[in-house]
C-alpha cells in the first residue's frame, strides 16, 4: 500500500500544485482497489483534496485563504483524460480565457468527444457535453477557443476592439493558425479571422 501511495504522490507532484487527477491516471501502477485506497489515504492526510466523485486535487495554498479550489480547466482535463477524449471550452469560459470577458461563469461547459460528464467545484458546475467530430476539428488549437468565444459574444458584439484584443493576445503563429482554420468557422467569422491574422502594425497600441 505504501508503494502505491508513494507512486501516486510522485505523480501528483510531477503535475504540480493545482493538478486534478483520477484513479485512471495511476492504473498502470496497481489495481483499481489499491489506487482508490492510496488516493483515500492521501486525502485523509490532507495531501489531496476530494473535489467530486473520483476527482482529487493537489491543492495550491494561499497564505490568507488556505487551500484553493482547482480551476475548471484542470477538472475538465482530468475528466477528458479519463475517457481519452478531446476537449474544447465554450461560452463564457472561452471568452474569459482570451481576455474578452471578465464575467465569472457559474456554469462552465466544454465540448467533448467522450460521454457526458459533470463535476461540481463548490458552487461551480463543470459539464462536458458530447458533440460530433466536426465541432472538435479545432479542439487542440487556439482557433477553436476563438470560435467558441466569438460565438458566445455574438456577431453584433464583435467589433474593432475585440479584434484589437485578439491581435494583441495571440502571437503571429497563432494568428496565422486562425487564417488557416477559417473553413472550420461560421461564415461571419471569416472576415474577423482575416483581420486578426493580417500583418498590421498596431498590435502594441
Amino acid at each position: 500500500m505504501k508503494s502505491i501511495e508513494d507512486t501516486i504522490m510522485k505523480g501528483v507532484q510531477r503535475r504540480g500544485k493545482g493538478a486534478v487527477v483520477t484513479p485512471f491516471d495511476f492504473l498502470k501502477s496497481g489495481s483499481r482497489d489499491a489506487v482508490d485506497q492510496g488516493l483515500s489515504r492521501l486525502t485523509r492526510k490532507g495531501v489531496l483534496q476530494r473535489v467530486d466523485r473520483g476527482l482529487y486535487n493537489y491543492p495550491k495554498q494561499d497564505p490568507l485563504l488556505g487551500q484553493l479550489s482547482p480551476s475548471p480547466e484542470a477538472v475538465a482535463k482530468a475528466l477528458a483524460r479519463r475517457d481519452a477524449a478531446r476537449l474544447l471550452p465554450t461560452g463564457a469560459m472561452a471568452a474569459n480565457m482570451l481576455g474578452l470577458s471578465d464575467q465569472v461563469p457559474m456554469k462552465v461547459a466544454y465540448l467533448t468527444s467522450g460521454p457526458k460528464r459533470q463535476a461540481k467545484i463548490k458552487n461551480l458546475m463543470v459539464t462536458l457535453r458530447p458533440t460530433v467530430a466536426k465541432n472538435l476539428a479545432t479542439a487542440d488549437r487556439v482557433s477553436g477557443v476563438v470560435i467558441q468565444a466569438l460565438r458566445y459574444l455574438g456577431k453584433g458584439a464583435v467589433g474593432p476592439e475585440v479584434v484589437r484584443k485578439l491581435r494583441k493576445r495571440l502571437n503571429p503563429k497563432q494568428r496565422q493558425q486562425l487564417f488557416q482554420d477559417i473553413p472550420y468557422a461560421p461564415a461571419w467569422m471569416g472576415p474577423i479571422f482575416r483581420q486578426i491574422a493580417a500583418d498590421g502594425k498596431g498590435d502594441e497600441r
